[in-house]
Order: structure tokens, then C-alpha cells, then sequence
């Protein structure tokens, strides 16, 4: 006979513990576990919003990501160019899409400063001149910069 009231004490602990956590009022056993089967499902629901805001958050960031990409000081005298491309967040490669960019112009970068780490933002100053000493056309070289970061976002994208 002990050993059924030990059980029944038991079990009687594990509801109490389980109204308690669910905030149940319930005095049956039924009810507990109905009640606890809602609080559950409410849970669940919570941890689908949250997901759900947490996974537009990201999709709003990658869209809106901002892309400052600023020519000045194109000197056409001396055939030379300072750049200033600043982002958000770097991607992968980054860096040499937009050095390879460069030199499908034909442009030398002569110093940079380039700052970039994982997903942080990605800054590059760059100076530089016309290998052939050429003029620089700003237009040309910020639209080779642009097609340089998109496609490196879009590789990454694809990446993800």
C-alpha cells in the first residue's frame, strides 16, 4: 500500500509542479495537462513570431544593405583617381572584386586603406592612376566599382 501512496504523491508533485509552471488553476488532472497542452502550443506560437521577425529583420538588412560608393579628386591632368566605397557589411571577397575591377580598367591602385573583418561594415579609400596615362572617366569607375560589389553579393547570396 506504500508504495501506491508514494506513487500517487509523487504524481500529485509533478502536476503541482506542472500547474505551477503553467499557470494553471485547474484542480483535476485533466485539466492540468489541458491547460498545459495550451500553454505549450502558446509557447510554440511565441517561438514562430519571434522566428518569423527575426527572419524578416534579416531579409530587411540584406535588402536595404547600404552601398556608398564615392569618387572625388578624379584628377584628369595627371590621369588619376581617389575612390571612397563604404558598406554595412563586407561580403566574402569583397575586397578583390573590387581590386579586380580595377584592373579590368586599367587603373593601378598606388595606396589603400582598407578596413573589413567577417561580417562588419567594409570601408576602402583608395589612390590611384591610369596605367596607360589615360584619363579617368569617374562614371566608368564607379559603375565598375557598382557591378563589382553586386556581383559579389549575389555570389554570396548564392553562397548562403
Amino acid at each position: 500500500m506504500a508504495g501506491k501512496e508514494k506513487k500517487a504523491a509523487a504524481l500529485e508533485e509533478k502536476l503541482q509542479l506542472l500547474r505551477s509552471a503553467t499557470k494553471s488553476n485547474a484542480g483535476n488532472k485533466t485539466s492540468i495537462l489541458v491547460d498545459a497542452s495550451k500553454y505549450i502550443r502558446e509557447l510554440k506560437d511565441k517561438v514562430d513570431e519571434a522566428a518569423a521577425a527575426a527572419s524578416q529583420a534579416a531579409d530587411r538588412s540584406n535588402t536595404s544593405m547600404q552601398v556608398n560608393v564615392s569618387s572625388a579628386d578624379l584628377d584628369s591632368s595627371r590621369g588619376g583617381f581617389r575612390i571612397n566605397v563604404s558598406m554595412e557589411r563586407s561580403r566574402p571577397g569583397l575586397l578583390v572584386s573590387v581590386l579586380e575591377a580595377f584592373e579590368e580598367l586599367g587603373l593601378d591602385v598606388l595606396d589603400a586603406d582598407v578596413s573589413c573583418a567577417d561580417d562588419s561594415a567594409f570601408r576602402l579609400q583608395a589612390l590611384g592612376s591610369s596605367g596607360q596615362g589615360e584619363t579617368v572617366d569617374e562614371q566608368m569607375v564607379r559603375q565598375a566599382v557598382w557591378q563589382a560589389i553586386s556581383k559579389c553579393i549575389n555570389s554570396s547570396d548564392g553562397d548562403e
